[in-house]
Formats: structure tokens, sequence, C-alpha cells
């Protein structure tokens, strides 16, 4: 077990403990896929346990900053971004500050183990969601207030394209069980310290790449990660706060 010492701040054990930024369930398994930022793509078998590391390296270079996953649900395809090959997280500032874009975003087959590179050249690749449909992935850029969308199906299968500019800073992306998606924001643009103790948490955005909702809250609170369930429930997960936050629709 690592644990932080009391004179050294928690970052310092990060890259020895792992830091997990994004899980995904395969329904199916009940395999639990985490993208950690440090340790790369691991998996978790349904009765639980110690983690398996499956991707660390592509073309023997590391993964220095994993960060986001979603799974095919019909297939088992794993699909995980990379931030950066020049920042880890403890420097995830850096990666927005110095305008790097060698970000990527990567297939796992949990069947042959085969690692396939889908797109490269992002700036600051975060989460990551498979639409409704399965037709193509939902990829947040944080540093350029972006959501991208790769075409893994159809005519325009392989390509990229913008799919909607954000107000804020995107971590993850999570379907809204409408055909739409739940964007965490951990901030907002040209955000002042001073003034109303209020920003964006999050915003909802439609299948057709426009935003039908908006979600505000106390400054102190930067949501990771928004996921809406069927009970009108709305759970809220942060990097910072120890607890998961639940807001309940009326």
């Amino acid at each position: 077990m690592c644990r932080a010492s009391y004179f050294r701040p928690a970052t310092s054990t990060e890259s020895r403990c792992g830091r997990p930024l994004g899980l995904q369930f395969h329904h199916k398994s009940g395999d639990l896929y985490v993208a950690d930022a440090y340790k790369g793509l691991m998996r978790v078998g349904p009765g639980g346990g110690e983690a398996t590391v499956l991707v660390n390296a592509i073309d023997d270079l590391p993964l220095r900053f994993t960060n986001g996953v979603d799974v095919d649900q019909v297939t088992g395809q794993v699909y995980f971004t990379h931030s950066s090959m020049n920042y880890d997280r403890t420097d995830h500032e850096m990666v927005t500050r110095s305008g790097d874009s060698t970000g990527r975003l990567m297939r796992y087959d949990p069947h042959t183990g085969d690692v396939a590179v889908l797109q490269t050249r992002l700036a600051y690749a975060n989460g990551v969601a498979i639409s409704t449909d399965r037709t193509h992935l939902i990829v947040a850029s944080t540093g350029p207030c972006k959501l991208l969308r790769h075409w893994i199906d159809g005519s325009k299968a392989g390509t990229f394209e913008p799919f909607v500019d954000l107000p804020g800073y995107p971590d993850n992306v999570r379907p809204d069980g409408r055909g739409g998606y739940w964007v965490a924001l951990h901030g907002e643009k040209n955000e002042l310290p001073f003034g109303p103790n209020s920003h964006l948490l999050a915003v909802r955005v439609g299948a057709d790449g426009k935003i039908v909702e908006e979600m505000r809250g106390p400054k102190r609170v930067q949501p990771a990660e928004i996921i809406e369930r069927g009970n009108g429930k709305i759970y809220i997960g942060s990097i910072d706060l120890p607890y998961v936050g639940v807001v309940t629709r009326k």
C-alpha cells in the first residue's frame, strides 16, 4: 500500500501509486477498465482484486498521461485517450499553457491484446464516449475547450471533425441517455477569481452538437465526471473532493 508522507505533497506518490482518471465497466464480462494517468490502461476482473496493466507503452514509448476510457458494450472494444507525450498529470497545466498537441485516441482489443492509434496530434485529449448508435466517438479536447467527433463506422470512418465549442474546460464525457452527452467542466473560460461564487459545473450537449442544459454550482466544486441515471439522479465525481455529489431532478 502506498501512503503519502506527512511532509510531502500527495502528488509525490502519484507516479508510484497511480492516479485513476477514467473508469468504465464492460457489462457482459463484468470487467472494469481503468485509465490510470501513470500506469496506463488497466483492467480489474469482476471479482475485484489487483488491477492488471494492459497497455503502458506504444511503439516502445511509455504512456505518460492516460486519461479517459469507454467501452463498446457490443464488441467489447476499449477506447481510451492519452493526453500528452511530453507531460504527465502532475504537469497537466503545462499541456494547456504550452499548446501541446501530442495527445492521442486509441483502441484496445481485449480479444487479441492489440492496440491501434486512431488519432494523433490532439490538444489535451481527455474524456471519451461512444455514441448511442456506436458510429462515432466524442473526445474532449481540454485546452481548446472543444468536443471532437471521431467516426468509427460508416462512410466517414477514420475521420475527425469538430463537434461543439464549449464555455469551459472539459474533463470526462458521458452519455445522457437521450442520444447526447454530459460534459464535466473543470472551470469556465476566462473565469475571474473574484465575483459571484458560482460557475458552470457541466453542460449537456445534444446529439446535434448544441448545448441544451447547464449546471451551475459553487466554485470550490470542479467536476471530473457527470453521470445521469434513469432514476432522476445526476452523480458528480471530482478528483479534488472526497465524496460523490448527487443532484436530484425536480
